[in-house]
C-alpha cells in the first residue's frame, strides 16, 4: 500500500492493520503470488518491522506461507475464498453472457485474472451441437487465449514480460505466440482495436473473441468462442460492438452489486 494509501486509511475510520494486510495480499498477487519482505516493503512503504508484524499474523491464519528460501507466497486458504467469490460473480455475470448466446449463437464466458492464469468463471453455451466448451474453473495461460490478451492489454509492458518469463510461454497448438516480443506486439493491437483474438493458438478449429470488463473490481474479461469456420473475421467485427456493450452493462451491474455492499 503507498504511503498516500495508508493515510487515506488513517482518515477513512477503517482498521488501518485489516487495510494493510489486504493491502499486501494484493501486493503479492501482483508479483504473481510470491515476494519477499524487502519488495513489499519497497512497492507498500510501510517499515519492515510493520510488514513483518502482518506477515507473521497472516502465515498463522493460512493466508500466507514462508517458503524454505525464506519468501513469502499465497497460502490456500485463499483458494476457497476465491472459489466463493467466483460463484456470486457467475450468477450475475450469467444473464449477460446468455444475451451474447442468443445474439451470436455461440458459447460466451468469463474469465478473471487469477496471478500468472486466466480462470473461467462463468460459460453460457452455445445451441449449436458443434460449438466450443471449457469447463467453469479451468485454468490456462494467458498467452494463448483471447481472455488473456485482453486482460493483459490492460497491464504495462514491463509487468507482461515478467509474467510471461514466469509461465515460459509453451505452445498449446503451432499457432500459439511464445515470444515475448511478438506477444507485446500483439497487445498493442489488442490496444488499438478493443478486444482480443485467439485465432487456433489454444486449440485448433477454434476461435475466440474476447474484451476486458472496463472499471472491474477484479481484472476479468468475456468472449465468445466457436469454430473457426463459424466464427470469421466478418463475424468477429460485428460481434465486437456487441461484446463491448455487454462488457459496459456488466461493469455497471458489477458496481450496483459493490455499491450495495
Amino acid at each position: 500500500m503507498p504511503p498516500s494509501d495508508v493515510r487515506k486509511s488513517a482518515a477513512s475510520g477503517g482498521v488501518q492493520s485489516l487495510e494493510r494486510a489486504f493491502g499486501l495480499l494484493e501486493q503479492m498477487a501482483d508479483a504473481g503470488g510470491e515476494t519477499g519482505l524487502s519488495e513489499l516493503a519497497a512497492s507498500s512503504g510501510l517499515p519492515l518491522p510493520t510488514i513483518h508484524r502482518l506477515m507473521r499474523t497472516l502465515v498463522a491464519c493460512g493466508y500466507v506461507r514462508q517458503q524454505a528460501n525464506r519468501r513469502y507466497a499465497l497460502g490456500p486458504r485463499l483458494i476457497r475464498l476465491g472459489e466463493s467469490a467466483a460463484r456470486p460473480l457467475a450468477t450475475w455475470a450469467r444473464p449477460h453472457l446468455a444475451r451474447l448466446v442468443a445474439e451470436t449463437g455461440e458459447t460466451a464466458n468469463m474469465a478473471l485474472l487469477d496471478g500468472d492464469a486466466v480462470v473461467y468463471v462463468a460459460q453460457v453455451p452455445s445451441r449449436h451441437s458443434m460449438r466450443m466448451f471449457t469447463e467453469v474453473g479451468r485454468r490456462v495461460l494467458p498467452h494463448s487465449t483471447g481472455v488473456g490478451k485482453a486482460l493483459l492489454a490492460g497491464l504495462p509492458d514491463g509487468e507482461v514480460r515478467s509474467l510471461l518469463r514466469r509461465t515460459g510461454m509453451p505452445a498449446a497448438t503451432e499457432r500459439t505466440i511464445t515470444t515475448p516480443d511478438a506477444f507485446l506486439a500483439a497487445l498493442r493491437t489488442v490496444r488499438e482495436n478493443g478486444y482480443g483474438v485467439d485465432d487456433n493458438e489454444q486449440e485448433i478449429g477454434v476461435r475466440c473473441v474476447a474484451v476486458r470488463i472496463p472499471d472491474s473490481p477484479t481484472a476479468a474479461a468475456i468472449s465468445v468462442s466457436g469454430p473457426a469456420g463459424r466464427l470469421t473475421d466478418a463475424v468477429t467485427e460485428k460481434i465486437v460492438p456487441l461484446l463491448q456493450d455487454v462488457a459496459v452493462d456488466l461493469s455497471a451491474a458489477l458496481a450496483g452489486v459493490d455499491a450495495e455492499g
